[in-house]
């Protein structure tokens, strides 16, 4: 069997890429895109108690700053 190696791409590239308006989610994982399901059940709880208590503390700090319902993250 022959394996053939996916093209790695970059995040940059992947932005530029994103579809905007998709029904699936995307990750980029070591330079491989990959379709993800929709966040539900107990994935989608924590998601939003993160959020809820992100918000709280920027609220609390006086920032100019919100955590926008969906969005794309660069890990350093």
């Amino acid at each position: 069997m022959i394996q053939v190696k996916p093209k790695l791409i970059t995040f940059n590239k992947f932005i530029a890429w994103y579809p905007e308006n998709s029904e699936h989610r995307y990750e980029l994982h070591q330079g491989v895109i990959v379709q993800m399901p929709k966040p539900r059940g107990k994935h989608s709880e924590i998601a939003g108690f993160l959020a809820y208590q992100l918000n709280i503390s920027i609220r609390d700090r006086n920032l100019n700053a919100f955590i926008p319902r969906e969005c794309l993250v660069k890990p350093r």
